[in-house]
């Protein structure tokens, strides 16, 4: 069926969102295309633009689509399952589920940090951290960006090692902490900052989920702070209860 049929029986919205479901479904219209206007698509099926918006709400409640304000509506794009759990693992949740993956150095900078970034790391008010700034890819997409605190006294030479690695678990291995579990996590939703909007290529006006988390070594002393925007677009949290 590729158009409507009145007088079936069966509401002109359903018959439209069925027919731009059949279009996902069999890839004529792909993941991430954007849809045509509801003006075109009013015009296509003869309806007024009431019943195509009804039809959009309808596609966006069974998450084949997703609206961005001022832009239009996009099939949506498959979500990646990352999980959090008592070792997480950004290059082995990349490796589990078989992406190409990479992470973009953005800044590394040695710097006294927010207060409740000292007292989740159990530091004095005037110790110093290093603060790492990335961002991560995943086929081609952005799916976080990060910001991460490490105690500088206790690792020196933590970010050049870092930019060598590019791995936390590697370079906390090599700066003599050989395993760590996750002490801590938090999950909001909320709007990103315009900085992170920027970095993330995303609409301001589309959430973002913010975890912050602390990673702890095998005495329980924490090693890192962190704070990861993900793409909500592209990531779907799934908290385990262990590893």
């Amino acid at each position: 069926m590729s158009e409507v049929e009145r007088g079936r029986g069966v509401a002109l919205w359903s018959q439209i969102g069925d027919i731009l479901a059949d279009d996902i479904f069999k890839g004529r219209l792909r993941q991430g295309d954007m849809l045509p206007s509801a003006q075109e698509l009013a015009t296509r099926f003869s309806v007024n633009r009431h019943t195509v918006r009804r039809a959009m709400a309808d596609l966006e409640q069974r998450h084949l689509v997703r609206t961005e304000q001022g832009r239009g509506s996009f099939v949506q794009e498959h979500t990646l399952d990352y999980a959090i759990s008592l070792r997480t693992r950004f290059t082995q949740n990349m490796r589990n589920l078989n992406v190409d993956n990479d992470i973009e150095i953005l800044e590394t900078v040695r710097e006294i940090p927010p207060a409740q970034v000292s007292e989740a790391l159990g530091l004095g008010r005037n110790e110093y951290t290093f603060r790492i700034d990335t961002l991560s890819h995943a086929d081609g997409h952005i799916i976080d960006h990060c910001t991460a605190y490490f105690p500088a006294a206790r690792f020196p030479g933590l970010p050049e090692i870092y930019r060598r690695t590019r791995s936390v678990t590697a370079t906390l291995n090599e700066l003599g902490v050989s395993d760590y579990m996750r002490k801590h996590t938090r999950v909001s939703a909320r709007l990103p900052e315009a900085q992170t909007a920027r970095l993330m290529k995303q609409q301001a006006s589309r959430p973002v989920l913010y975890v912050q988390s602390i990673n702890a070594d095998t005495r329980g002393v924490p090693v890192q702070y962190g704070i990861t925007r993900f793409s909500g677009d592209w990531v779907q949290l799934v908290l385990m209860a262990n590893d």
